[in-house]
């Protein structure tokens, strides 16, 4: 799929390795997914030839002019390891030459750190310590680090029976939030869609009666966003766990409201985050990309750590330096042997993602929400899918996102709402 790659098509003071060819690699079916279009793109536009694993000929990703090839590879995520990891052999033969390994989500991560040995003939990839991305993509593994390295995050609970739940609801102070425990692990019936606001012990108590006798979730401090700042980072890391390029942003909007995917960023420079997240991965021996969520408290003057994805987040594109270097094109920069050009981060620079981004805005509107340190005006807008040198991708967007997207949005919308009503719970 795609058409021929273009050539020179942006003006970077540097030169990627054209022989080495990237591969986007992704575990499950959520085919609307920017952030691998985006590293198609990055790379694509350096001449680096691209290919990608797709759930169907027809993805916005499969649909890219910067695309070699797609391979047509149904997967959820939960296969067998050994399934997957010759999976990814046969795709590497079928390339012929040693490509860059570009994970999207946590199993991808994962599947590779823990089966490096095996996956390093035909490809490359940072190497990092077999067990660490499973246990910062867990929120049990995370919260565990951060405690030993002294890097605040919300107080969390960790029950394994009803009775422990019922046990901390008659302590906790309310409202409380509900995540799934190992969160890249994609379950057929997972404890909860997704972040989960709970405002009153019967409310937990009441969710709860559903989530079986493991009950695979955590119990977080909730963390009130009137009081509250969404940050992130992204950074790529090289073998010292040095970074070679590292960006920090605040987030706008999210989709759910809050607690979903950014749908609306902006880079804002913030020096003691950079350094927070610089000195963390030091201590715990990182290499390669990372993607935090963080947020500042402004109770007590702390910026918490929420999530950390071991893999490239969606919302990369955001970040770019002076020279023209993303975390993508500095992995792939590293890992050929060439030098990664320094420079600033595009201050002022804004990420928007189309499709949900207008829902995003009316819910916000509606709870009368603003983000402090965001720009009165942007410098510059990065599209999550329109380019004006590979418009197919957001054509094929519009055509699969149009009548099920709308209908999925709504259905969240919905369940948002009953939730408040009937448990006391919001997403």
């Amino acid at each position: 799929m795609g058409g021929p790659v273009a050539r020179n098509a942006v003006s970077v003071p540097f030169a990627a390795d054209r022989d080495v060819p990237g591969l986007i690699v992704k575990f499950g079916d959520y085919p609307l997914h920017h952030g691998g279009v985006g590293a198609i793109r990055s790379l694509g536009r350096l001449g680096v030839p691209m290919y990608a694993i797709t759930e169907d000929p027809y993805t916005p990703a499969a649909s890219s002019r910067f695309l070699e090839r797609a391979f047509v590879w149904p997967t959820r995520g939960t296969e067998d390891a050994g399934r997957l990891v010759e999976g990814l052999l046969r795709i590497g033969r079928r390339i012929g030459r040693p490509a860059v390994l570009v994970p999207t989500d946590e199993e991808a991560a994962v599947l590779i750190a823990e089966h490096q040995d095996e996956l390093a003939g035909p490809f490359l990839f940072p190497r990092v310590a077999p067990g660490l991305p499973r246990r910062l993509a867990s929120k049990q593994g995370l919260h565990e680090l951060c405690v030993e390295h002294g890097i605040a995050t919300p107080e969390a609970a960790f029950p394994r029976t009803y009775d422990e739940i019922v046990a901390f609801a008659d302590k906790a102070r309310f409202p409380v939030v509900a995540k799934n425990l190992e969160a890249f692990v994609r379950r057929s019936r997972p404890a909860v869609g997704g972040t989960t606001r709970i405002d009153t012990r019967e409310g937990l108590l009441a969710l709860a009666r559903d989530w079986g006798e493991r009950p695979g979730v955590i119990l977080q401090e909730y963390l009130p966003r009137e009081d509250a700042e969404d940050w992130i980072v992204h950074a790529y890391f090289d073998r010292d766990a040095t970074p070679l390029a590292l960006f920090t942003g605040v987030k706008v909007r999210s989709w759910p409201p809050h607690a979903g995917m950014t749908a609306n960023a902006y880079v804002v420079d913030n020096p003691e985050l950079a350094d927070l997240a610089a000195r963390f991965i030091k201590q715990i021996g990182f290499s390669g990309i990372i993607d935090l969520d963080l947020r500042f408290d402004r109770r007590d003057g702390q910026y918490k750590l929420l999530d950390f994805n071991p893999r490239m987040g969606a919302q990369f594109r955001l970040f770019e330096n002076e020279s023209g270097v993303d975390v993508v094109r500095a992995m792939h920069l590293d890992l050929t042997g060439r030098h990664v050009p320094e420079g600033e981060q595009r201050a002022g620079h804004r990420f928007v993602v189309e499709n949900i981004d207008l829902p995003a805005l009316l819910a916000y509107r509606r709870s009368g929400y603003t983000t402090p340190h965001a720009p009165a005006r942007a410098s510059g807008t990065e599209l999550a899918w329109f380019a004006g040198d590979d418009p197919l991708p957001f054509v094929t967007m519009l055509a699969r996102f149009v009548r099920p997207g709308a209908r999925h949005l709504y259905q969240l919308w919905r369940t948002n709402r009953r939730g408040a009503v009937r448990r006391g719970a919001v997403r």
